[in-house]
């Protein structure tokens, strides 16, 4: 087995120590049973998988274990956390909206002893032949009760009927999962049932009612927005239209925003979510995509511009703030003939304006785009290093970077966006021209 040493790894992930349910997870992980694991949104379920996945991989440069997720951002969220934790042990994700032929390559020059996939994704590789499958030991089903309600039962039975030497099985889910398919194990899976007693809404968020006199809230959800300054806010609607509408009208209303949902192309999915995460835009309207399988950290407000249509979807988008050990506001806007469903259990306060409307906050941070990346043999270190020298940046000016196959995204103090650009204007990355932008 590889010798990992977990304190070293936390270290990394600069966390302290365990919570009570990563513990236990890792230490019944490690018995050898099929798992089932039940914890709320933002509680850790990534880290108390991948901590005691690591420890059980041999030191071999072939496939041995497999994670399936209902989404791409899931998928790229814990090949993210894998990475941070340093293990060297190859990884990547495999999922649609981009060229399978791309993966594959891949695949071939990294031999990855994990790989996490969407289900459709992972069925095209290995029909393909593009995936070994023999000596896959484990496979884990992150957000399962999600998988399945989105209608992936066949695509996971059929993945699972390609790995024939399967030993171990981990299942996890924020809410009590259905009964497991047959198709995933006719064995016994023990339950680690962290969901139970689990408030609606811990005591570190505040709840507030906020009145909308109008049954169009757009006017009123942007004065709140104005209030809130330059906190991250995240605000969901119930229809891909409707984020649509919203986020158009918030433009016109001079507040820094970005927008998601299922029916936009991968790519600039991928850049509005890293924009928001990167601190370049305040605000995010969204669908209830983003309520489950999003690492976004130190989001301080959820607005609910639409009432959710039932407590696991209230419970979700509200597990989007005040993750770890942080707090949070949600604010639910009522319409003048809405009413508070019979589900929400607090009785929220109603929000009070103070003051004179503000003018719409900006942004710290704005996000450069650099048109090459890993293929191109640029890493983080070679960024920081040309913005240093080059852009004359301090290091506190530079905040998240992100490096792609073909680019690389990278969040810069907004106020020396203009001398900074000024600065690096035709110079080159390691000898390498390169178009180098504000993200649009």
């Amino acid at each position: 087995m590889t010798h990992i040493n977990i304190k070293e790894i936390l270290w990394k992930l600069h966390i302290d120590s365990l919570t009570a349910m990563q513990q236990t997870t890792v230490e019944e992980y490690r018995k050898g049973k099929d798992l089932v694991l039940l914890s709320p949104t933002g509680s850790g379920k990534t880290i108390a998988y991948l901590l005691p996945l690591v420890q059980s991989l041999k030191n071999e440069n072939v496939l041995q274990a497999v994670v399936l997720v209902p989404s791409r951002e899931l998928a790229l969220q814990i090949e993210q956390v894998f990475k941070s934790m340093g293990t060297g042990i190859p990884v990547m994700s495999c999922y649609g909206g981009r060229p399978a032929m791309d993966e594959h390559r891949t695949m071939k020059s990294l031999n990855p002893q994990v790989i996490i996939g969407t289900p459709g994704r992972m069925n095209d590789h290995l029909n393909k032949g593009n995936i070994d499958a023999s000596h896959v030991h484990t496979l884990v089903i992150d957000e399962f009760d999600k998988c399945l309600e989105m209608g992936f039962q066949e695509e996971m039975s059929e993945v699972i009927a390609q790995i024939p030497y399967l030993k171990r099985r981990f299942l996890l889910s924020a809410t009590d999962a259905p009964a497991i398919p047959r198709f995933v194990s006719e064995g016994d899976f023990l339950k680690l049932n962290f969901l139970e007693d689990e408030e609606q809404i811990p005591e570190r968020i505040k709840v507030y009612t906020v009145k909308s006199p109008e049954k169009d809230k757009l006017e009123v959800l942007s004065k709140l927005l104005c209030y809130l300054g330059d906190k991250s806010s995240l605000v969901f609607v119930n229809y891909r239209e409707s984020v649509e509408r919203v986020y158009r009208y918030l433009l016109q209303e001079g507040i820094s925003c970005e927008m998601f949902h299922g029916g936009m192309e991968q790519k600039d999915r991928e850049r509005a979510l890293y924009k928001f995460s990167n601190g370049s835009c305040n605000v995010f309207v969204s669908t209830d995509l983003a309520a489950r399988g999003l690492d976004i950290p130190n989001i301080d407000h959820v607005i609910h511009y639409h009432l959710p249509l039932n407590e696991d979807a209230y419970i979700h988008r509200n597990g989007r703030t005040a993750r770890w050990d942080a707090s949070g506001n949600v604010f639910l806007i009522l319409g003048p003939e809405e009413y508070l469903p019979e589900f929400i259990q607090q009785i929220p306060e109603d929000y009070v304006w103070e003051g004179p409307k503000p003018e719409p906050a900006k942004p710290q941070w704005v996000t450069l785009y650099i048109g090459k990346g890993k293929k191109d043999k640029i890493n983080k270190v070679d960024i920081v290093g040309f913005l240093s020298k080059v852009g004359g940046l301090g290091k506190s000016d530079i905040g998240r970077i992100d490096v792609k196959e073909h680019y690389a995204f990278v969040a810069i103090r907004r106020n020396l966006l203009k001398e900074t650009l000024a600065a690096v204007s035709g110079q080159k990355i390691k000898g390498i021209k390169t178009i180098i932008e504000k993200t649009k």
